[in-house]
């Protein structure tokens, strides 16, 4: 199972949308639960998310490849269904 972090921030639309997904994921399919997902707070921790290639936020890696970038009007449905590819990669 790969790793995945996500970059995020606490005030971000997107972001917000893609924690609720990810809540919903994982209770839909319990096995999700055991993916190894660290979460990054970008102005929390900026030494980190410079060290990343991203521009948008909400942004995901698995095992260190950018998978999955927000881009302005995204929906939730759209945002969920980048949460669940980015499950299904870490699970592969």
């Amino acid at each position: 199972m790969k790793n995945v972090l996500m970059f995020h921030l606490y005030d971000c639309g997107y972001c917000r949308k893609a924690m609720l997904a990810l809540e919903e994921l994982m209770a839909e399919k319990p096995a999700y639960r055991a993916v190894p997902l660290t979460k990054i707070e970008e102005t929390e921790q900026p030494a980190m998310a410079e060290a990343y290639d991203y521009y948008a936020v909400p942004t995901f890696y698995v095992g260190g490849e950018k998978v999955f970038e927000a881009h302005i009007g995204m929906g939730y449905e759209e945002i969920k269904a980048a949460c669940r590819e980015v499950l299904e990669r870490a699970m592969a």
